[in-house]
């Protein structure tokens, strides 16, 4: 990682906690009417959007994300305002047209997938698109994201066997993203068994355990695994130790957790940075002050824009083609 990357999943970074926090006011002031998101998450989320092949078809990347990857989404291009636009529920959102809540992404000229808000839903799907990836060749790879709870669902391991069939081995990188609780339920209160990075050996998918509040631990671990799916056009899976800085959702009431029980991964890397003389605190301080701002500013530029119509409420659902 050179020092213009370093720099640049920094800013990144700030740019993702701000969104996300603007979000939450949202939730809490009748802007927006449910928030979920991935503060906490930024330091393997934002390294995998600048490693990830955008593009749209099978010879670029696809990506089965839940609702926790706007980092993700950030590092690859996407415009805050977009984000802000869908919390809002305005026409004006490319994901749903207003129609979804937050961080439920959908961009057909990334790969990006619709997310699914239900559970490991995702898990299911993603083996047709690396299916047809593997059939066409090439160095496209699938990517899912999801977290701990759901590795208890069936759907999980129902993606795991079918991206290991007999002679149809499957390019997909799963990434598990471990914060230890399912909602209000402690993972170490559920789980008898070993690592989630250990489950894929019942499938014979090699897998690795990864300190996600690290953010060059977690890009070079991402570039290792991708790298491999790439090459080896088979699975890999990651579990990545991540925060949960703002409870589950809104609907736990989204409040801050002290840094003494949740270690911060933006501000580990603020300081990183500041002593590899890449920034002062004094720039960091006005950059995250700039950011809390522009995302405060966007949101009355959103509120201005139409909501969506009666009209349109089946847009999108059924095919239009011949």
């Amino acid at each position: 990682m050179d020092n213009d990357l370093k720099l640049g999943i920094l800013k990144t970074m700030v740019t993702a906690r701000c969104l996300e926090e603007r979000m939450i006011k949202m939730a809490k002031s009748s802007d927006g009417y449910f928030w979920i998101g991935g503060t906490g998450e930024e330091a393997v989320n934002v390294p995998l959007g600048y490693l990830a092949k955008k593009g749209c078809g099978l010879d670029y990347d696809y990506f089965y994300f839940h609702y926790r990857n706007s980092g993700t989404m950030l590092a690859m291009g996407m415009d805050p305002k977009d984000e802000i636009r869908q919390m809002n529920n305005r026409a004006t959102d490319p994901f749903s047209g207003g129609r979804n809540f937050c961080n439920h992404y959908a961009r057909k000229d990334w790969n990006v997938m619709p997310v699914c808000s239900t559970i490991q839903t995702q898990c299911c799907i993603a083996p047709g698109i690396a299916r047809a990836q593997k059939r066409h060749g090439g160095d496209g790879i699938t990517i899912v994201t999801a977290g701990d709870a759901g590795t208890a669902e069936g759907d999980f391991h129902v993606g795991l066997n079918w991206s290991t069939l007999p002679e149809w081995e499957l390019p997909i990188l799963w990434i598990i993203t471990n914060n230890e609780y399912g909602i209000s339920t402690s993972f170490y209160e559920v789980r008898g068994e070993p690592p989630i990075a250990d489950y894929g050996r019942a499938y014979g998918i090699p897998g690795k355990k990864v300190n996600g509040f690290d953010v060059e631990e977690s890009y070079y671990a991402l570039k290792e695994a991708m790298e491999f799916v790439r090459t080896k056009r088979r699975p890999f899976l990651l579990e990545v130790s991540v925060a949960r800085l703002f409870g589950h959702s809104s609907s736990s009431g989204a409040n801050r957790v002290p840094s003494e029980v949740e270690p911060d991964p933006l501000e580990l890397w603020m300081k990183r940075c500041i002593s590899d003389n890449l920034i002062s605190r004094e720039t960091y301080d006005k950059l995250y002050k700039s950011e809390t701002k522009r995302m405060a500013s966007i949101l009355d530029e959103v509120k201005k824009e139409p909501a969506p119509e009666p009209e349109s409420i089946y847009n999108h659902i059924f095919s239009e083609g011949e």
